[in-house]
């Protein structure tokens, strides 16, 4: 089974990559690797209960069970103990990757207020970009009517690219709509 967009990088993405950049192999065209959704809840400190709703979002979101993430140390100001839980984040590979990734350009990123494209700076300089959202709202699958708090999520993008060029030019072949 493959996904829609994993076709159409093999047969109309990679060629075109492999003639931009003057690839001698088609094993050099960077690829997708993986994607990683990270959705951080501070109040779970002094409420255990917020991650479980998270958890719940994000399995409904990337179709895969998070892992829970704790707090590496203790931090007196936001009131923080060490190996308390304050969020999750689900890995997303192969056909999966494929699928979030079609869903988010398709349906999540129209439905953003006043969106008006993504960002190009938003490269870290080895291929990966990151897409920050305000509220999980913007995906299907989440019912505004049992959802109890709207939260945020950082959605990394990781690529075998070795430039931000590549990365860019792969990214821009699975139609992300990045800003003019």
């Amino acid at each position: 089974m493959t996904a829609r967009l994993q076709e159409q990088f093999e047969k109309t993405i990679a060629p075109a990559l492999v003639k931009e950049f003057g690839y001698s192999s088609t094993m050099e065209v960077p690829k997708l690797t993986k994607i990683v959704i990270n959705m951080g809840v501070g109040e779970a400190s002094q409420d255990r209960k917020k991650v479980e709703s998270a958890v719940k979002e994000l399995t409904a979101i990337a179709g895969q069970k998070p892992v829970v993430t704790k707090s590496r140390k203790a931090i007196a100001t936001f009131k923080l103990r060490k190996g308390v839980p304050v969020g999750c984040m689900v890995t997303l590979r192969r056909v999966r990757m494929y699928e979030f990734l079609d869903r988010l350009v398709n349906i999540a990123l129209p439905r953003v207020k006043d969106f008006r494209g993504l960002s190009s700076k938003s490269f870290d300089g080895r291929g990966n970009y990151t897409i920050g959202l305000k509220e999980q709202t913007v995906f299907p699958e989440i019912d505004y009517d049992q959802m109890e708090k709207t939260r945020g999520m950082d959605i990394v993008i990781c690529t075998s690219a070795k430039t931000d060029a590549e990365a860019k030019a792969l990214l821009k072949g699975f139609d992300l709509p990045f800003a003019k």
